[in-house]
């Protein structure tokens, strides 16, 4: 599935801050907007595998139905 996201970058003393405003925990920093930019693309990947790891936690054992959601047209 894709869907768009936006990244945010601002400058601060030390290089700049990043974060995703459609993705709460994704954030991060660098000392360069490239070296932010790689940053943020990793701190995406790992939220997104801590919530299927959180996820797969909370359903272990118990009679579900899991499927393709598809395509999110917002």
């Amino acid at each position: 599935m894709r869907e768009k996201l936006t990244a945010v970058f601002q400058k601060s003393p030390y290089g700049y801050i990043g974060y995703v405003e459609e993705l709460p925990g994704a954030n991060t920093q660098g000392a360069t907007l490239e070296e932010a930019k790689k940053n943020l693309v990793e701190a995406v990947q790992l939220v997104l595998e801590s919530n299927r790891q959180i996820a797969e936690k909370d359903i272990s054992g118990k009679e579900i139905i899991k499927e393709d959601l598809g395509n999110v047209i917002v």
